[in-house]
């Protein structure tokens, strides 16, 4: 696959994997973006202004940079490295998202997760998790995103897997 290339934000890369003309979607994931690595200069960041979601969770994994998501139920959160902030937007929800002017750097993953039928038109609501489980194995470092994996379980709660 093929990533397709933007700049969201202002000054922010992102590479789009899904989805393609050939491939809508794999399994419940509808969009992949990978955002970064970016540099600031001073002054300058990330600002996504306010925009609506429906029908669907975004997943954002942020792997370096801190950013801080506001939105219409009135959270206000910032990421850091190695967090998640999952939002589910139901029957709806607007964010906004701006680089802190402390981050020079910026670099995450954001999955847009389909919502099932049954979920499509709940209520929206935003979960922060600041520690996922992490794990060392054969000199390579492991954290779980979401799921189960030998002994450990991501607390990260998605409706579509």
């Amino acid at each position: 696959m093929t990533a397709r290339s933007a700049e969201i934000g202002g000054t922010l890369p992102v590479n789009r994997v899904l989805p393609t003309r050939q491939l809508r979607q794999i399994g419940a994931w509808c969009f992949l973006d990978h955002a970064g690595p970016a540099r600031f200069e001073s002054g300058e960041g990330m600002h996504v202004g306010a925009h609506p979601h429906t029908c669907l969770q975004t997943f954002t994994w942020m792997i370096e940079g801190d950013v801080l998501h506001r939105d219409s139920l009135g959270n206000e959160q910032l990421i850091r490295p190695g967090q998640v902030n999952l939002m589910t937007a139901g029957r709806g929800i607007s964010h906004t998202e701006d680089s802190t002017d402390a981050t020079d750097r910026l670099h995450a993953a954001q999955l847009w997760i389909a919502l099932p039928a049954h979920m499509a038109n709940a209520d929206p609501a935003f979960t922060h998790y600041p520690d996922l489980p992490t794990w060392q194995q054969s000199g390579i470092d492991f954290t779980l995103l979401v799921g189960d994996f030998a002994d450990h379980t991501s607390p990260v709660e998605v409706y579509s897997l």
